[in-house]
């Protein structure tokens, strides 16, 4: 009997992705799997359920999700969805697992093979499974469009007979993924932009884009990358001389976008009231980062608010406000990822927990929390009940 693979509708309120697109099915259908798509899970990402049948999907309901072997979400489950789930069934999803314990540690008792999507390590072999670069990438163009929709002038130069309109000068904080892409779409709405990180390597990336790169480049700089590809935490006296640079270059922009996220810390504080105050009015702050605390003073969770004459933008879930597009690819990355976890002749599930895939994304499995990051702070969690 092939093994069954479940796509719910997601329950979290405002998420309008879904763990699966008719490319996906079809793809699943081609493993092995049969295939179980919950009524309505992709309508807030343009996919009717009839496209879904057409790819050799059935649509089921929420209780189809105890029979599944197989859970591709978007989100991590809820108390709810997880009581319903089978011991031993895999859930892929986006887990936000850092601070969230007794999540963990209740999937763990529900007997779930539990997949945080996001731990997906960087390297050649796992590209098309990062969701991090998948949503990041597209979060990263719709910040430009949410601050051009704010902004109360055109983005490009435009020269009529009536005058001169200058182009928007844009400042991006933070050229990882999320940041080299907005570099990208600012620069094809024809606005001047320029760009910053504390990783070394983001300055050639930068310049090729056609932005120019500012930071306080000292011997500090020069280190401040990890074997991952991620920025370091750096020094108090590092971030004072940034700060100093930023607020001066800052007085000069009119949109500035922040995506500074550290994994599994608050997000760091780039831009204070006094730097926005030194901004000209009507200008722009889209704040990335919001979901960990905001790098933008003053910014508000899923709101547009004005302080000191700047209109700070804090969307949350801002690839879910094009799910569409970030459905598409999300899809893509949970079921090549599963692939790997399929025997090759037989179309069976054949989980290999020493896969080095396996081993960095899977947060639960036979009963108890696994990942060496989470294990120790569940585990508190679980004690102090």
């Amino acid at each position: 009997m092939a093994d069954t693979v479940f796509i719910p509708l997601e329950t979290v309120g405002g998420e309008g992705r879904v763990g699966g697109s008719p490319e996906s099915v079809k793809k699943l259908k081609a493993l092995g799997f049969e295939v179980v798509v919950q009524a309505g899970a992709g309508a807030l990402s343009r996919i009717p359920d009839g496209e879904f049948e057409k790819a050799g999907a059935r649509i089921g309901s929420a209780a189809d999700a105890g029979g599944a072997d197989v859970v591709l979400k978007v989100r991590r489950p809820t108390s709810f969805e997880i009581a319903a789930y089978k011991p031993g069934a895999i859930v892929l999803a986006i887990m936000d697992p850092y601070g969230n314990g007794e999540a963990l540690a209740e999937m763990a008792r529900a007997g779930i093979s539990a997949f945080a999507m996001e731990l997906m390590p960087r390297i050649t072999r796992a590209q098309s499974m990062d969701v991090l670069s998948s949503q990041a990438n597209l979060a990263g163009y719709q910040a430009v469009i949410d601050a051009a929709c704010e902004f109360d002038r055109a983005m490009p130069m435009m020269m009529t007979a009536a005058g001169t309109v200058p182009a928007a000068k844009v400042f991006v904080m933070g050229a990882g993924v999320a940041g080299l892409q907005a570099i990208a779409t600012a620069r094809r709405l024809g606005a001047v932009v320029s760009a910053t990180d504390v990783r070394p390597a983001s300055k050639e990336q930068v310049a090729s884009l056609g932005a120019k790169f500012i930071a306080v480049e000292d011997e500090e700089f020069k280190a401040a990358e990890t074997s991952g590809g991620y920025a370091k935490e750096m020094s108090a006296e590092y971030k004072a001389k940034q700060a100093a640079l930023t607020a001066e270059h800052l007085a000069k922009q009119d949109i500035v976008i922040t995506t500074a996220l550290i994994p599994g810390r608050p997000a760091p504080r780039l831009i204070s009231r006094e730097m926005l105050k030194s901004m000209k009015p009507g200008s722009v702050a889209v704040d990335l980062a919001v979901e960990r605390g905001g790098n933008v003073e003053g910014a508000v969770a899923d709101q547009v608010v004005e302080v000191e004459g700047v209109k700070v933008v804090g969307y949350l879930n801002v690839p879910g406000r094009i799910a569409a597009s970030a459905s598409a690819l999300y899809a893509k990355n949970l079921v090549t990822f599963l692939e790997t976890m399929v025997g090759k002749e037989t179309k069976a599930l054949a989980l290999n927990v020493e896969d080095e895939l396996v081993k960095a994304t899977m947060l639960t499995h036979d009963g108890a929390i696994v990942h060496p990051h989470f294990a120790p702070a569940a585990a508190a969690v679980t004690a102090t009940a």
